[in-house]
């Protein structure tokens, strides 16, 4: 392994790009009302245009991650930089509607794969036994930006245009990019696969369990974090201007999250996934029970998204564990574990609420998916311990 001159500036390149995929992924939801009257359609069509990056993300990890991985991690993680830069400038020049929902899917292809050859990147430069922490500074990214980059951004697409607001993210993107060519080493692969390689190995039934209850679990957080905003002004009964509050709240629960996920990893992946799966029902419970109280509220939608920082952290070690000489796949498909996490929890959640539930229970609804993804890594786990058992006996 070669070891960067400037370590500290690698990872800060790595954090950078993370920064600016956090911004284009969340930016969209708080800019809708002024991007559905810039391309001329009503806001749930406009919102479309997230489902569409989503869709971008979900296709893109597994796709790009498999042809790149016998490609040297430097030179991927480049090109995977300058497909986010042209995703959005594209989203920022779209004419119309049906561009800008292309535009998006272009935009959300790279996500994915350029995490996880972030991922591979960090751990490469990490001293031995601090993989975890180095997955969890790389995906700092993500609640760095929820907590600064998101809202300034929002502001700024306010006040001068949406378009702005992809601009900017491929400005950051750029200083990213320019960042990773000058301080991120090239690193020699001696497991590079072909795709067939890469795909043989990933298909294992622990790839399968970990990523269906990573898509189930993760979803308990998406569940509560979609409707937030009306957590806030309909159940805590607060103005508007509050709602900001929660955002933050929910965005330092993602740093803090991060930094002991990846310490807790490093101790025991599959304890870690365990409590925190565990800890993230227990918390979403409680969340619905104490949301009248705002300051309560505040405080369990940080240590909401602090447990489910802890849990992406955990999914992300054993997918790129379980699949053996596939980790460029593994790492890349955790990210669409994550968003498909995002779109069902959005949706169950959307289901209640629409039955006349009320807005605190889309976090019950949570409670039930981090245990029904808990249950299904219960399943890995049962699978794991009898390969132990069956490496023992042939051994």
């Amino acid at each position: 392994m070669t070891t960067p001159k400037h370590s500290s500036l690698a990872t800060i390149a790595l954090i950078l790009g993370g920064v600016a995929i956090g911004i284009t992924e969340f930016v969209t939801m708080g800019l809708l009302p002024q991007i559905a009257g810039g391309v001329g359609v009503d806001i749930p069509t406009a919102g479309h245009a997230i489902s569409a990056y989503a869709v971008g993300v979900v296709i893109g990890a597994p796709v790009l991650a498999a042809w790149g991985a016998s490609k040297p991690r430097k030179g991927l993680l480049l090109g995977l930089v300058v497909a986010i830069i042209v995703g959005n400038v594209l989203s920022a020049l779209a004419p119309g509607y049906g561009s800008l929902v292309g535009a998006r899917v272009l935009a959300g292809l790279p996500h994915g794969a350029c995490f996880g050859v972030a991922t591979l990147v960090a751990i490469d430069l990490a001293p031995a036994g601090q993989a975890g922490r180095a997955v969890g500074r790389v995906m700092l990214g993500i609640p760095i930006a929820n907590v600064a980059g998101v809202p300034l951004v929002t502001w700024m697409g306010q006040a001068i245009g949406w378009r702005s607001a992809y601009w900017f993210v491929a400005v950051v993107a750029l200083g990213a990019l320019a960042m990773i060519a000058v301080f991120v080493p090239r690193i020699v692969q001696a497991d590079a696969n072909s795709v067939m390689q890469e795909l043989r190995a990933f298909g294992s039934m622990q790839v399968a369990l970990t990523f269906i209850a990573g898509s189930i679990g993760f979803g308990g957080m998406f569940a509560m974090y979609s409707y937030v905003a009306p957590l806030i002004t309909e159940i805590a009964g607060q103005p508007e201007r509050f709602v900001p509050v929660a955002l933050f709240a929910f965005g330092l629960g993602g740093i803090v999250g991060n930094t002991i996920g990846g310490r807790m990893s490093d101790w025991s992946v599959l304890r870690t996934i365990v409590i925190a799966s565990v800890g993230m029902s227990v918390v979403l419970v409680v969340l619905a029970l104490v949301a009248t109280w705002f300051v309560a509220a505040v405080l369990f939608v940080f240590i909401a998204s602090l447990v489910a920082a802890i849990l992406a952290v955990g999914v992300m070690m054993r997918l790129i564990t379980v699949a053996n000489s596939a980790k460029t796949l593994g790492a890349a498909s955790a990210h669409a574990s994550l968003n498909i996490a995002n779109a069902v929890g959005a949706w169950l959640g959307g289901i209640v609420i629409a039955r006349g539930h009320g807005y605190a229970a889309p976090s019950l609804v949570g409670a039930v998916l981090a245990l029904g993804g808990l249950v299904v890594f219960g399943l890995s786990i049962l699978f794991h311990k009898r390969e132990q058992v069956a490496m023992d006996v042939t051994s």
